[in-house]
């Protein structure tokens, strides 16, 4: 019994990296090009609830979760962009892992899915999943 689970741990471990081979990110043409992390792809799919604006998710509470199309317009620092849609701006955080391999400037329309993360003087969404849009 004790071979079995060794022999299936091992096989885990060396199938690991060949699962994780997406790249992706944000890429803005005002800077050079960052570093990406391979990420493995999958989820849901469906629907996603009433979207909101950028001005309605800052009034919202926190946790809430929201719906968003617009552009990324600017890359802040770190996981920090700023998003715009036609009400206007929000910050929004999105981990390396969140982009599934898709490249996206500041020309292409995104559909982003998150919470609403409110601090005591600011409000940003932390971003769970974001989908280029036609």
């Amino acid at each position: 019994m004790k071979k079995v689970a060794a022999i299936l741990t091992i096989l885990a471990i060396t199938a690991a990296p060949a699962l994780a081979a997406n790249q992706g990110g944000f890429s803005d043409p005002n800077t050079a090009p960052a570093a990406t992390q391979t990420q493995a792809a999958g989820g849901f799919v469906g629907p996603s609830g009433s979207n909101t604006t950028a001005a309605q998710a800052k009034s919202l509470s926190d946790d809430t979760w929201v719906t968003l199309r617009g552009k990324i317009e600017s890359r802040i620092g770190g996981d920090h962009y700023i998003f715009r849609d036609t009400s206007g701006t929000i910050n929004v955080d999105i981990d390396q892992k969140r982009w599934n391999g898709q490249t996206i400037t500041p020309q292409d329309n995104v559909e982003i899915q998150g919470e609403v993360d409110k601090d005591w003087n600011s409000v940003e969404i932390d971003v769970k999943q974001i989908t280029k849009v036609k």
